[in-house]
């Protein structure tokens, strides 16, 4: 018995040394980078600044919230055309750090022209809307546009890092080091005060860049030797896409997680997209408020990446997805039908838990789906799947703000409603899913 016990505490001791490798280290750290992106611009201090600009009476907060929606589901749209191919690139070339070192400079280059153009007087207008809050909404959809396509090549690399049975656990290790980053980086905060958001997003672009060169330095690109005759032309990954798609369809399970995905993801992208300006319109959270309320959430999301990376482990990773699911459903419930801060509080550490576990599961999940040799394909095929989600999650947000915006806040009330919808839509693709199948 004490040999026993012995073995499993060896056993475990390793499992923990594992995260301590370099290119282990240096993979989590890419996570701890884009998430400063993720929470600072994409979450916070743009929808924050839109709203300083926009919304000074509550039908513009409405208004504000719209132009947030659209741009977030145009940056979408464009990953709609272009992820299908990054899936093809892994499979053929292998390379996975060139592909996020030039995505994330590009990410990192229109980040500090938000901040430029910010700060620059263009008193001329483009269709009514002022030259330099244009030029700051485009630089953040092509921002963003990079920053989630390297995320693509990113979340493959995993695959790389260790043995099937310890993918849970770096998964979870990766996205809980990720939300370390969330914390670094609202220390902007500190400097930007509540108001003059734009002074966030030049720091973000640094904090984001410093933090992405262990990647780029300590991690080494596995490149795959293709014989000329067999190369295609890059536009030639169209047809492979819909070849997988067809293809993808005669594996049942898979097929089905990805339609589940689909709507679980556009729930996920739109809350984290619209939460800043939701909690400043329902409740009034001031930009220092809602920080604190983030860093709640941030702190949950650390727990849970780390929890449910072994719940996943232990039950299986369909079972942990169907209950981060549930949690995702009560958390907007609580949301949408929220008249005091405290059910605010409530709901954004639910919120965070489930956000973070929810990357931690279904990248395990696909891991686990996927065969070996076609695991770059499907996964750029479900990066084409969210990425499609989460146009029309927005979409449908910002209209519903757009048509409503008369009626004050009840508009942002609906809007999150839609979410509740497209989550039950999702559990309920999930469920046509059967144990024994996995």
């Amino acid at each position: 018995m004490e040999i026993e016990r012995g073995l499993k505490k060896k056993k475990e001791n390793q499992s923990w040394k594992a995260y301590l490798t370099l290119p282990i280290i240096s993979w989590a750290l890419y996570d701890f980078a884009n998430t400063i992106f993720s929470s600072n611009i994409n979450t916070i201090f743009w929808p924050f600044y839109m709203q300083e600009i926009i919304g000074n009476n509550e039908v513009q907060e409405q208004l504000a919230n719209t132009f947030i929606a659209y741009a977030n589901s145009i940056a979408s749209f464009l990953l709609v055309i272009f992820s299908p191919l990054f899936g093809v690139l892994i499979d053929r070339t292998g390379r996975k750090k060139k592909y996020i070192v030039i995505f994330t400079l590009l990410s990192v280059s229109f980040t500090i022209l938000m901040g430029i153009f910010a700060e620059v007087n263009l008193t001329s207008t483009i269709m009514g809307v002022p030259l330099y809050l244009a030029l700051v909404i485009v630089s953040f959809i092509i921002a963003k546009f990079f920053f989630h396509s390297s995320l693509v090549f990113y979340d493959t690399m995993i695959a790389d890092l260790g043995k099937k049975e310890d993918v849970p656990l770096i998964s979870g290790f990766g996205v809980a080091i990720g939300y370390l980053g969330t914390l670094l980086g609202l220390t902007v905060y500190l400097y930007v005060g509540n108001s003059d958001f734009h002074h966030a997003f030049i720091p973000t672009a640094i904090l984001f860049l410093l933090f992405s060169l262990p990647l780029f330095f300590f991690i080494k690109d596995n490149p795959k030797k293709v014989q000329v005759e067999n190369k295609a032309s890059f536009l030639s990954g169209y047809k492979e896409i819909y070849k997988t798609f067809k293809e993808i369809k005669s594996h049942r399970v898979i097929f089905t997680f990805m339609i589940a995905y689909f709507f679980l993801n556009d729930a996920l992208a739109t809350t984290i997209a619209m939460m800043a300006p939701y909690a400043s319109t329902i409740v009034g959270f001031s930009a220092g408020e809602f920080i604190l309320l983030y860093l709640v959430s941030t702190v949950s999301s650390i727990i849970g990446s780390f929890i449910f990376g072994y719940i996943t482990k232990s039950v299986g990773a369909y079972r942990a997805i169907r209950y981060v699911s549930l949690l995702l459903l009560v958390a907007l419930i609580i949301g949408t039908f929220a008249v005091n801060a405290w059910m605010f509080w409530i709901a954004g550490s639910m919120f965070g838990i489930a956000l973070g576990s929810m990357w931690v599961t279904s990248r395990t999940y696909i891991v686990e789906l996927t065969p070996e040799d076609k695991r770059g394909q499907f996964f750029g095929l479900f990066a084409f799947s969210g990425k499609v989600s989460s146009i029309i999650g927005p979409f449908i947000f910002g209209t519903i703000t757009y048509l409503l915006a008369s009626h004050g806040s009840i508009a942002s009330r609906f809007g999150m409603g839609s979410l509740i919808v497209l989550t039950l839509v999702g559990l309920f693709f999930l469920n046509r899913i059967k144990p024994e199948e996995n």
